[in-house]
């Protein structure tokens, strides 16, 4: 997954579940199970990712180009396999972790499956940044030991310069392009945020987490307010590809 800056400039000294470690924040069953229910629903993500890099490289203009996907899509797996051995170490069977969530992250890459070698790298930089702008607002609210987990591999694989400079060459080559690809960033847009709504609101721990059950400090206000600043990286993410938001 690519990671942009987020809008927020400065993090708040952590408190609460935040300021503990895994093994007292999991004390708390639902916590462990909002934790479980995370790292399933990233694990699979990584996954997905792999797989749809290693199929857009078939779509890959030059051999250079389908080199430089091949490399994103192995980091991709790595960040899959170190997520699947946390499961284990904290006793959850990653496959049943990541299977509630197969059936959203699958609609959501066949609604949005690109139909050419630019739109494929719109979607890697525009639909999996919004996913990594939702698991950093969680991250923060999460416990020392798997914040700094789901940030590591949250790490950008390189797509995100990769796709700037081959969107705005493309661009700079034929204006006319700009316009498709800012309607199919909108449509990628909408298609994140109802899939990372739908998410949430299906595992009840995960939901719990976010509107201040588990986790600290968040209320249903606070919610929308993650998805505004969420909304305020996307259109500085498209104004760095050249495109209106």
């Amino acid at each position: 997954m690519t990671t942009p800056d987020t809008a927020s400039d400065a993090s708040p000294e952590p408190t609460g579940v935040a300021a503990q470690d895994w093994a007292r924040a999991s004390a708390d069953p639902q916590y462990r199970a909002a934790v479980v229910d995370l790292l399933g629903a990233l694990a699979y993500g990584e996954l997905a990712a792999f797989e749809r890099l290693a199929e857009d490289a078939k779509l890959a203009p030059t051999l250079g180009d389908k080199a430089e996907l091949a490399k994103m899509a192995s980091a991709e797996f790595h960040h899959f396999e170190r997520l699947r051995a946390r499961l284990t170490e904290i006793g959850a069977e990653p496959t049943q972790a990541m299977e509630p969530f197969v059936a959203a992250l699958d609609g959501f890459h066949r609604q949005t499956a690109p139909s050419d070698w630019l739109e494929g790298l719109v979607k890697a930089y525009v639909g999996d940044s919004i996913a990594s702008d939702f698991y950093r607002e969680v991250a923060a609210r999460l416990d020392a030991d798997t914040r700094k987990l789901v940030l590591g591999v949250l790490d950008d694989t390189g797509h995100a310069s990769f796709a700037v400079e081959k969107v705005r060459a493309a661009i700079d080559a034929d204006p006319r392009v700009g316009g498709r690809l800012a309607l199919w960033a909108r449509r990628l847009m909408g298609e994140a945020l109802s899939q990372s709504q739908r998410v949430v609101a299906d595992r009840d721990a995960l939901s719990t987490m976010l509107v201040g059950g588990v986790a600290d400090g968040f209320d249903l206000a606070e919610v929308g307010r993650m998805f505004s600043r969420i909304t305020e990286a996307h259109t500085k993410r498209m104004a760095a590809l050249g495109l209106a938001a």
